[in-house]
This record gives structure tokens, C-alpha cells and sequence, in this order.
């Protein structure tokens, strides 16, 4: 794993562990889906003004059928639905269930992936990574065994909804391997996202007037929208495709650790034992993962000793895919445009 797939790791987990910070402040004054269409709207200016700055005309255009199916699959599917789930979800259960719930992401993800992307397998030792990893976060949010069995079932079957939306979403995203850098691709997602949002807004009767834009509403829907919109989005989608659907939803075991970290640096949140011990089982977890040194490590066993140049998807009839040279590039190089997320951007 090299510096840049290890940079972009961390900056998608801390975001998106903000994520649940920041709503927490903004829903005491924004209704949940306008808050989402808010935050949606913010990310697409943001990330559409710097894909039009960083990017040519032609490489900003939708080229093939993958790209557009692409395009569709990060907006409509991993972003707005699974956000969509989320927000919803989390007003009939706690959030410890919620996390719980969310972090079934990884779990779920191999399956959609055994289905639709034949390059990428989990290994034996990949599983028990990943086991260690859900192991440590139910340490972390350590859920009353009551509230996880009792409680709403309508909020329980939204939030695995989520989770399976936004793991098929991910793989969708990988299976459509199209030409289109990341970048400008979620660039093309995200306002598809934001009209979604705000249809749904208005379909339950959520009303704009009932905003107080109070210094931190405004506060919360500036970092979901730049941090954890614009530059998570990112950094999530290129691990998509330079490191496989499988090891970039890892992410999801760290985002609770990075939540309750937040919770209890800015809301005063305390962290309990249990917690630090999850913290160094999710740890254990990725020590597991990392300790094979595959393309994937510890997470996809391919064929060849390189990377073929696109995706081999399930129920190809071409009999395989033809794989590069031993010293060719690897599917990062077709993402060789996609911009480097730095402090001034």
C-alpha cells in the first residue's frame, strides 16, 4: 500500500467519522433530508468549480455507456439513496445500533463483489481482518444488547438498507469501469444527488421555513458539504478504483472510531473502556488485512501478478480479459488525472 492510497484512507475516515459530529449539531436546526440536500448542494458547487478549473472539456465529457452508468451508480445509488437511508433511519433507533448496523458496509460488500467483479475475492485471512475489525467496533459503540434486539424495527430495516445500498452502490461504481476520472465523476454525481434529496425533502413534507441558520447550522452543512462531501467523495471513489470496492469499504470500520473520537472532543461525549479496547481490535484488524502483500492486501487474490487494466466483470463472453505486460501500468494509471486533494483545494 503505498503513500497515497494510505493518505487518502485516513482523509475518508476522519471525514466521513466528522460526518456524524457535524449532523448531530446540524439536525437540531435543519430538518434530516434538507440537511442532506444542503450539504448535497454544497459538495456539487464546490467539487463542479474545481473539476471545471482542473479538467479539460473533453476529459469532463461522458465518453461511453460505462461512464454514464457510472455516473448514475455514484449519485442516484452510493451517495444520495444510501445518505438518504441513513438520515432516515436514524431518528427510530440509537446511534450505537446505527453504527452497528452501518458498519455491516464491509461485510456485505464481498457479496455484490463475488457477483459482479471476478478480480476481487476475499481471502481467508482477509475475512478474519474483517472480523476483527466488526468485533472492534461493536466494542466501540458497545450497544445495549436490549436496544439491538428491541426497539423499531422500521429504523433497523432502513439502516441495513443502507448498508446494502451503499455496498452494492460501491461495487456498481467498480463494476462500471469506465474512463472517466473519479474526480469528475462524482463531480457529475453529486448534483444528481442533491435533486434527489431535495425531492425527497419535499415528498415528506420537510419545509425550508423551518430552518434556524444559526453560526453552527451553518457550520455543520460548510464541513458536510466541503469535508465530508467534496473532498471525502474524493478520496473514497479513487480508492474505489485504484484499490478495489473490498479494501476501500474498510473505511466504514474506522468511521466509528473517528465518531466517537469527535464526540468526545467537540460534544463532550466521554469514551468508555470498552471503546479503547475496540480502537485496538479494529488495529489488530487491519494488522491482519495488511500483513499479505497482494495487490489487494490480505482482501483479493488475482491470477496474474499485475493488475489488469479494467475490471473483469462477472459473465464476460469474451473468455477473459487480456491482461498488460508484467511492467505495464495498473488500473491507477487510468486515473493519472484524477487531482491530488491538498489543503488548498
Amino acid at each position: 500500500m503505498d503513500r497515497r492510497t494510505v493518505v487518502f484512507f485516513v482523509v475518508t475516515s476522519v471525514a466521513f467519522g466528522g460526518t456524524f459530529v457535524g449532523a448531530k449539531a446540524g439536525l437540531a436546526h435543519v430538518p434530516p433530508l434538507a440537511l442532506l440536500a444542503f450539504r448535497f448542494d454544497v459538495a456539487a458547487f464546490v467539487l463542479g468549480g474545481y473539476t471545471v478549473w482542473r479538467f479539460s472539456s473533453t476529459a469532463l465529457r461522458p465518453q461511453t455507456r460505462d461512464d454514464v452508468i457510472g455516473i448514475l451508480a455514484t449519485g442516484l445509488v452510493t451517495i444520495g439513496a444510501t445518505n438518504a437511508l441513513i438520515f432516515v433511519g436514524q431518528q427510530y433507533v440509537t446511534s450505537g445500533v446505527a453504527s452497528i448496523i452501518a458498519s455491516l458496509n464491509p461485510i456485505l460488500t464481498p457479496v455484490f463483489a463475488a457477483a459482479l467483479v471476478s478480480d476481487e475475492r476475499l481471502t481467508r485471512r482477509g475475512a478474519v481482518g474483517m472480523g476483527l475489525g466488526l468485533g472492534g467496533v461493536a466494542l466501540v459503540v458497545s450497544p445495549d444488547p436490549a436496544n439491538l434486539l428491541g426497539g423499531s424495527v422500521l429504523g433497523k430495516a432502513v439502516l441495513l438498507a443502507a448498508a446494502t445500498t451503499g455496498a452494492l452502490g460501491s461495487v456498481l461504481v467498480r463494476w462500471t469501469d469506465g474512463d472517466l476520472s473519479s474526480t469528475v465523476r462524482t463531480a457529475w454525481g453529486l448534483p444528481l444527488a442533491a435533486v434527489f434529496a431535495h425531492l425527497l425533502s419535499a415528498g415528506t413534507g420537510e419545509s425550508v421555513a423551518n430552518v434556524t441558520w444559526t453560526p453552527t447550522a451553518v457550520a455543520a452543512v460548510t464541513y458536510l458539504g466541503v469535508v465530508a462531501g467534496g473532498v471525502a467523495y474524493v478520496t473514497y471513489f479513487d480508492l474505489i478504483d485504484t484499490t478495489g470496492v473490498i479494501h476501500a469499504n474498510l473505511v466504514f470500520y474506522v468511521v466509528p472510531v473517528v465518531a466517537s473520537i469527535g464526540g468526545w472532543t467537540l460534544l463532550g461525549e466521554s469514551i468508555s473502556g470498552s471503546a479503547i479496547a475496540g480502537f485496538l481490535v479494529i488495529f489488530g484488524g487491519f494488522a491482519v488485512i495488511g500483513s499479505e502483500t497482494l495487490d489487494y492486501p490480505g482482501l483479493v487474490r488475482s491470477t496474474v501478478d499485475t493488475e489488469p487494466h479494467h475490471v473483469c466483470r462477472q459473465g464476460d463472453s469474451h473468455g477473459g480479459p487480456e491482461y498488460p505486460a508484467a511492467d505495464s501500468g495498473t488500473v491507477a494509471d487510468r486515473h493519472d488525472e484524477d487531482a491530488t486533494i491538498s489543503g488548498g483545494d
